[in-house]
């Protein structure tokens, strides 16, 4: 029976874990001890945190294992490459990760390589900002992080020190990006890499509170862009991965695309993308099983099957709000048979602050996108 190894435990795996044993691997999951799902989901639990990647590289060797995966982290994507290369498995290089986990060094290698992106500075605590020379607005977040966490848009000049602030404390490296915003609708790009041959698998419409943080309120597939439009965003998407340095496995792309048809990369992660986008949308909306194509790439295998079975359509929308709730119960009304799942906590009282702190979500999928959008949040 071959070996997986599985960095992180949270619920973000669950799926990644389920699909391994479905395979007939046995799991081994590294992770700090929080009684998360995954503990007790996996064949094997190592109570080691994510960041301990000497440890977790220790246990490896020790266990033998035959791949290594994570999705939609970036930070467990620093320990799955770093022991992936220590072993000689199947991995991006650590240079292709840590350029695709740093915003800063991505923004500086999408200006090195002509990709489209917006000017930017990184900033850390001895940076001067009254020098900073960029145009208004601005997006200000950590250079690390990831689900909306420390990012705020700020129009004038006084509010930069806060957003800088703000995002410092956020990141791990205490460091921020400030780039000039760019304008246009939110989407995200899935793809799959091999040997550097890229393939988009699909293309997602994002949803987002809108300024100062844009919390993701939900995702639609397909996006819904003509033929010409999405051309040019494959081709952007490939040439950019490219560009980073990615070669083998999943890819979260986001980028915007404005009134004219500009399009701008916001950023990419080596690694599927989350809020149920690569676990659960991907495969309703075309058939493609992605979180098996995660696992084949691990294990040092050509992924299979992974041109559209079929065109449907597929949704999440997160609850963050009365009238999120309300939109499940008009589901569940009206067209109980497009609900797939769904997973409510109660109102605590807290404010949600980025994806982590929201209270749920629903997912939905149908014969056609159309039939989704009036379940959607207002925009």
């Amino acid at each position: 029976m071959q070996k997986l190894g599985i960095i992180g435990a949270s619920y973000l795996q669950l799926p990644l874990i389920r699909k391994a044993k479905a395979m007939g691997l046995e799991t081994h999951v590294f992770a700090w001890a929080a009684g998360d799902v995954g503990e007790g989901e996996a064949d094997h639990f190592y109570p080691i945190s994510i960041v301990e990647r000497e440890r977790i590289l220790e246990e490896c060797r020790r266990i033998g294992i035959d791949g290594i995966c994570s999705i939609a982290s970036d930070l467990a994507m620093l320990t799955v490459n770093y022991v992936a290369q220590q072993m000689g498995l199947t991995s991006n290089s650590m240079a292709a990760t840590e350029v695709s986990t740093n915003k800063s060094l991505m923004r500086q290698r999408f200006a090195q390589m002509g990709d489209p992106s917006p000017r930017s500075v990184r900033v850390t605590p001895e940076t001067k900002l009254d020098a900073i020379d960029l145009a208004y607005p601005m997006i200000v977040k950590p250079v690390d992080r990831s689900g909306s966490r420390g990012v705020t848009k700020i129009t004038r000049p006084d509010q930069l020190a806060g957003a800088v602030e703000r995002a410092m404390a956020q990141g791990f490296e205490k460091a921020a990006v400030v780039e000039e915003f760019a304008e246009g609708i939110e989407y995200s790009v899935e793809s799959l890499s091999w040997q550097g041959a890229h393939t988009v698998l699909a293309v997602t419409r994002k949803y987002t509170t809108g300024a100062p943080g844009f919390i993701e309120t939900g995702h639609i597939e397909p996006a819904g862009l003509d033929a010409g439009t999405l051309k040019r965003v494959e081709a952007v998407t490939r040439h950019a991965l490219t560009s980073l340095g990615l070669t083998c496995g999943a890819s979260h792309t986001e980028i915007k695309i404005d009134r004219d048809g500009a399009i701008r990369l916001i950023e990419i992660g080596g690694r599927m993308g989350g809020d149920c986008i690569g676990s659960a949308l991907v495969e309703l909306s075309t058939g493609i099983d992605f979180v098996r194509a995660v696992i084949e790439t691990a294990l040092g295998r050509a992924p299979e099957n992974i041109e559209p079975l079929f065109h449907r359509a597929a949704a999440v929308r997160f609850i963050l709000s009365e009238d999120d709730l309300n939109a499940l119960e008009r589901v569940k009304r009206e067209a109980p048979q497009m609900l797939k799942e769904y997973s409510v906590q109660p109102f605590d009282g807290r404010q949600v602050t980025d994806s982590s702190t929201r209270f749920g979500y629903f997912l939905l999928h149908a014969d056609a996108p159309e039939t989704l959008v009036r379940y959607m949040p207002e925009e």
